[in-house]
């Protein structure tokens, strides 16, 4: 995603864009919309993909219809509908950019979406499908030739959705309404709506997101086998470890290979392994982890028992670096209970992570992590350019909040910085010099 837009959604009011990049850092102070902006891009990953997000799905439980919609105040009342939206680079085209924008009403007490619109770089094509009183699917097409409607397509509610409209539209159902133009779209309008549509289906369906908990799972003395899901909180981690260990030697030694150099790097451990407490797979067993001193490597310590910013860190850092790691990640906090050279290490991790094929959205409260990932860009350590990090500082109005998307220069420092935000860190530096 390169862009993401919103209007009327929670605590944002007035339309506005936030500027995305493969590593993109929320900060602000709490309560200023930063969790909502996750929920908001998994809602529109999955909306791309299957058509109808769910807004009330772990770890974003945002409510229902009048908790999501903005409030205005006084007689302006509740907004009745938000939009939202997003830009992307349709892949192998670096100029190619596909718009998919989505408009949510009321369905009962919950939010749904009325009307999906996907759009080409120029807006020569565009697509739009609306919802009509529920039963219905009216689907309009443009081209630079004409624009032309389907407005009897059966409404069908479940994961196929909008792949099964794209169907249709890939079809060329002779159902169609000419409202400019010749009375049917040519072969070569029929190519160009094609095309924007396998965008979008090629690049979001099947794939999902991958959000975490701002707290993670508590450690266990003892793990009992069991099929590994991804979770939120990562509780399915010793599982996964565990299975791969097993299962897949080549692919545990080299992940665990990665994961002690993490643990190095952030001073939280050198070692870890996957202690068997039976002959069969099925049989309980333990994660432990070990600590080098300078004369020996000292003892196998169980997860429980070391620090608690261990277990809250491996979930998001073995997410990160196994092999079919999901495209994007959305991540809160991950540096929960983490002390400031750890909480820089994972600014470091991110930076070597993000890139064209991985886009990591990280809330986050911690200048250790920031100023390390303004260093690395500074210092060349990692493959990514200044433009290739986004800051979206989340400043509070008085009943609304406004995303402020900042720039790194080549030498690490913030461009583009409100006042507030200056003011803030400045403050900051100068309570810690005691001035």
């Amino acid at each position: 995603m390169d862009r993401i837009t919103l209007e009327n959604f929670r605590c944002f009011r007035e339309a506005q864009a936030a500027r995305m990049a493969p590593l993109t850092l929320l900060v602000g102070e709490n309560s200023t919309g930063k969790t909502s902006f996750l929920a908001l891009i998994r809602a529109l990953w999955d909306a791309a993909g299957r058509g109808v997000p769910d807004f009330r799905q772990d770890p974003y439980d945002l409510g229902s219809f009048d908790d999501v919609t903005h409030y205005r105040g006084g007689r302006s009342g509740r907004a009745d509908t938000f939009e939202a939206g997003f830009d992307f680079t349709r892949e192998g085209k670096k100029d190619a950019v596909i718009r998919f924008e989505i408009t949510f009403g009321r369905k009962g007490a919950i939010l749904h979406p009325i009307e999906w619109r996907i759009t080409d770089e120029d807006n020569h094509v565009w697509i739009k499908l609306r919802l009509r009183e529920g039963l219905f699917i009216e689907i309009t097409y443009r081209t630079l030739k004409g624009v032309w409607r389907n407005d009897r397509v059966p409404w069908i509610d479940d994961d196929r959705m909008l792949a099964y409209y794209f169907i249709v539209i890939e079809g060329r159902h002779r159902r169609l309404t000419a409202l400019e133009g010749p009375r049917q779209p040519s072969d070569g309008d029929w190519k160009r709506i094609k095309q924007v549509s396998e965008s979008v289906l090629h690049h979001y369906s099947g794939k999902r997101s991958y959000a975490s908990a701002p707290v993670r799972s508590k450690p266990h003395r003892t793990y009992n086998p069991s099929r590994p899901t991804r979770d939120p909180e990562g509780d399915y981690i010793p599982m996964y470890l565990a299975n791969i260990r097993f299962e897949k030697e080549d692919t545990w030694l080299r992940l665990k290979k990665t994961l002690e150099e993490f643990g190095q790097e952030a001073g939280l451990f050198d070692e870890i392994s996957v202690r068997p407490l039976g002959k069969k797979q099925s049989e309980p067993f333990q994660l432990q982890i070990r600590k080098y001193g300078s004369k020996s490597k000292g003892p196998r310590r169980n997860l429980i028992d070391v620090g608690y910013g261990v277990s809250q860190a491996l979930p998001i850092v073995t997410e990160l670096l196994r092999g079919d790691a999901p495209p994007m990640f959305l991540l809160q906090q991950p540096e929960v209970h983490l002390h400031p050279s750890a909480q820089a290490a994972l600014g470091s991790l991110f930076c070597r992570i993000a890139g064209p094929k991985r886009q990591l959205v990280i809330e986050t409260h911690s200048d250790h992590l920031l100023d390390r990932v303004r260093m690395d860009v500074r210092d060349g350590t990692a493959a990514l350019k200044p433009e290739d990090v986004s800051i979206l500082y989340f400043e509070r109005g008085a009943l609304d909040v406004r995303i402020h998307s900042l720039r790194l220069d080549e030498q690490g420092n913030v461009l583009d910085a409100p006042p507030s935000y200056r003011a803030f860190f400045m403050e900051e530096t100068r309570r810690s010099l005691g001035l």
